[in-house]
């Protein structure tokens, strides 16, 4: 016998403080991270990134969490994971940020990520996927090509913009394979393996790729790897778990569709990015089509 699961929107008040943080700490990566890779490059950012936030989080874990207790099949998956959701996506990302793609045009591919990994998660894992979530993925595409307009060059030309899907894809990948993860591994631990294991291999290819003289600016990329490090990857992740811890899986997905608008404000204020009437329609077609897939009711598993 099937019992029906009890309904916690209407009773469970929204999270709106650690939503809002989280929104402003997760937009301000899009701001950070073409200024780091304007500092220095690309792979040798993240290194030093994950690097650091491995260290900074390494002792929070053990603290709150206690030891570490995993199985060598559970540390292989969670290590797996993380390379894919940290270092292929980031590395996929950040490559793009230096080809030319815009932050506005980043944060709107990676909104439109959650909606695609459940009609992924719906092709590959044969999970059911609502209409809304299909309509909500079309329309949100329809917007990023009306940002796009007919000429590709601003957004770093046919490299970034590939490079920018590829980094929304690796998201998506990286997300389900989180379900590959054993419930039983604690969330905080998992979080410092996959810095961890991300580490070495952005190393690897910093020092085959870019070379011992990969940092331009030593000034400007301290501050933003620094930020990147603790605001994004530790500040963000603290609070998205806060989301999610009082607010539900969909509180978690549904706060990402906020994350465009408020990084093209930024954008504009440090970047001096400007969208014209066009690309701004976009945006509003594009949120709102993702705001249409992620704050509908989640789609049950198959069977």
């Amino acid at each position: 016998m099937t019992t029906r699961a009890p309904e916690h929107t209407s009773t469970t008040p929204f999270p709106w403080l650690p939503a809002a943080g989280f929104v402003l700490v997760w937009s301000s990566g899009y701001i950070a991270g073409p200024a780091s890779v304007a500092a220095a490059e690309p792979f040798t950012v993240l290194g030093l990134r994950f690097a650091l936030a491995t260290l900074l989080f390494l002792p929070v874990a053990r603290w709150f969490r206690g030891p570490l207790r995993i199985d060598r099949q559970a540390l292989l998956r969670v290590c797996a994971v993380g390379v894919v959701m940290n270092g292929v996506q980031f590395g996929f990302m950040y490559l793009a940020f230096e080809a030319g793609l815009g932050a506005t045009l980043a944060a709107l591919l990676h909104s439109l990520s959650p909606v695609l990994t459940v009609v992924l998660a719906g092709l590959f894992l044969g999970e059911r996927v609502g209409r809304r979530q299909v309509a909500g993925l079309a329309v949100g595409v329809a917007g990023v090509v009306l940002v796009l307009g007919p000429d590709v060059d601003e957004a770093g030309g046919l490299l970034g913009l590939s490079l920018g899907l590829l980094g929304m894809l690796s998201l998506s990948l990286g997300t389900m394979g989180q379900r590959w993860i054993p419930p039983r591994v604690d969330p905080w631990w998992s979080a410092t393996l996959q810095f961890a294991a991300t580490t070495p291999v952005m190393v690897v290819l910093a020092l085959t790729l870019e070379g011992t003289d990969a940092v331009r600016d030593p000034v400007v990329g301290a501050l933003t790897i620094g930020f990147l490090a603790v605001i994004n990857s530790i500040v963000g992740l603290v609070l998205l778990g806060a989301v999610v811890r009082r607010g539900g899986a969909g509180a978690g997905s549904s706060v990402f569709f906020l994350s465009p608008p408020v990084t093209a404000v930024m954008a504009w204020l440090v970047l001096g990015e400007t969208l014209d009437l066009r690309e701004l329609a976009g945006l509003v077609v594009a949120v709102s089509g993702v705001a249409l897939a992620v704050t509908g009711r989640a789609p049950r598993p198959a069977g």
